[in-house]
């Protein structure tokens, strides 16, 4: 699986089980609140679960990800010649430049 690919479903799963445990956690304090109870969580899945750090740490390596492609890209941009530089770092096998002109 490419770089990227990867850290977006690290992201996705990520923010699932983080929204889900806060999730959990507001459903306990509305039923706490509202049954005048305190609703025992000890034996759920979710009690304890630390999904905060992992969404984090998710959220930094997604951000931080380079795509070498990028550094390609942004040379070419800066030179005179960019429509020539770009059509090498992404070749087109019809050779239509006409929306590159």
């Amino acid at each position: 699986m490419c770089v990227i690919k990867r850290g977006v479903v690290v992201v996705f799963e990520s923010i699932n089980g983080h929204g889900y445990t806060q999730g959990y956690a507001e459903c306990t304090q509305h039923v706490n609140d509202a049954l005048k109870v305190d609703w025992d969580t000890r034996g759920s899945a979710m009690h304890g679960v630390d999904t905060e750090v992992a969404h984090v740490a998710a959220k930094t390596e997604y951000n931080n990800l380079h795509l070498p492609v990028m550094d390609l890209v942004t040379t070419a941009l800066q030179s005179d010649e960019f429509v020539a530089q770009l059509k090498e770092v992404f070749p087109n096998e019809e050779d239509d430049d006409e929306d590159l002109e």
